[in-house]
């Protein structure tokens, strides 16, 4: 295997570009290929970025993270093997493809572990549609830092019965990536996602109750104010004291939005692939079936600019479409 070296004009707040990544997955199957592998796919991946915290005005951690992988799966026949690593040496990644190859050797088959169709592949003119998922954010510690004390002091000054603060957070995160499998698929782009948050402390002594508020974001300029933020948590934080009980009684309950995600995560979980081929999900054999009530649907949109969960197309390369899921 050639040597590979970085290109020094990587993407900007990235140590490799794309290009370093094609070369560097298209070597790594290629000698899966000369192993005698039926089939693989090669994932590259690199991240970076800044988190801040600070508490009752103090600052308590600065922390700047910047990390790499490259990971690669093996098929032989039903059966595949899985390895990965962060050293992009050609020896070390020849030492992973060998390892994954291995691993395949002694796996169990498994029918349903196979690539997906090349019809079903998103082909580059798919991937075209730009969904402004990349804004780097280029603040410094200073400036995190100021951000993070000023959301929660505008948390600590709503209310003298705010009396502590479990902190404040910033948060900002990059990160790219480039896959290829032998099917047919290459594909890969950057995002962002920053964050600010806080949780304040409500009440004294027995009567003590915590809550949070947090802002969540592709770009930082859509980020919510830190006054916002602070303002909210502390509200919902006041909004917990002198809780009571409610006689045992059946009605109709309205869940706040945080809780009404959570519920959508389990139910996500339970229809998951993973979960139905090991029959451990309580949605088994539900396909076709009512399991919410019929004024609830669930959609899926994976072109939604700047969204959380957008992408031209799946982990596996399969092109993605909106549907409705319930």
């Amino acid at each position: 295997m050639t040597s590979i070296t970085p290109s020094s004009t990587a993407q900007a707040g990235f140590a490799y570009s794309r290009a370093f990544f094609e070369n560097l997955v298209d070597s790594a199957i290629t000698h899966a290929k000369k192993l005698g592998a039926t089939d693989a796919t090669a994932h590259a991946s690199e991240g970076c970025g800044l988190s801040v915290s600070v508490r009752k005005g103090e600052l308590e951690n600065i922390e700047r993270n910047r990390d790499k992988s490259l990971g690669i799966t093996v098929h032989l026949g039903q059966r595949r093997g899985n390895a990965s690593t962060s050293d992009f040496s050609a020896a070390a990644i020849e030492q992973t493809v060998q390892a994954a190859y291995d691993i395949a050797r002694f796996t169990a088959a498994d029918p349903f572990a196979a690539l997906p169709d090349p019809a079903d592949i998103a082909q580059p003119q798919e991937q075209r549609t730009d969904l402004e998922l990349f804004f780097p954010w280029t603040i410094t510690s200073d400036q995190a830092i100021a951000l993070a004390l000023q959301t929660e002091r505008a948390a600590l000054q709503l209310d003298k019965h705010i009396t502590n603060s479990e902190g404040a957070s910033v948060s900002a995160q990059q990160s790219h990536f480039f896959s290829a499998h032998t099917h047919g698929f290459r594909g890969g782009y950057a995002s962002s996602r920053h964050s600010l948050s806080v949780s304040p402390i409500a009440g004294k002594g027995d009567n003590m109750q915590r809550d949070y508020w947090y802002s969540s974001q592709r770009d930082a300029a859509e980020l919510a104010a830190p006054e916002t933020i602070g303002r909210y948590a502390a509200e919902r934080a006041l909004s917990r004291l002198n809780a009571r009980k409610i006689a045992t009684t059946e009605c109709p309950v309205l869940f706040e939005s945080p809780l009404a995600a959570g519920l959508l995560g389990s139910f996500v979980q339970a229809v998951s692939g993973g979960a139905l081929y090991r029959k451990s999900s309580f949605l088994l054999d539900s396909l076709g079936k009512q399991v919410l009530p019929k004024h609830i649907d669930i959609l899926e949109d994976p072109f939604v600019k700047r969204g959380k969960g957008s992408s031209p197309f799946d982990d596996e390369g399969v092109r993605v479409q909106a549907r409705s899921v319930v």
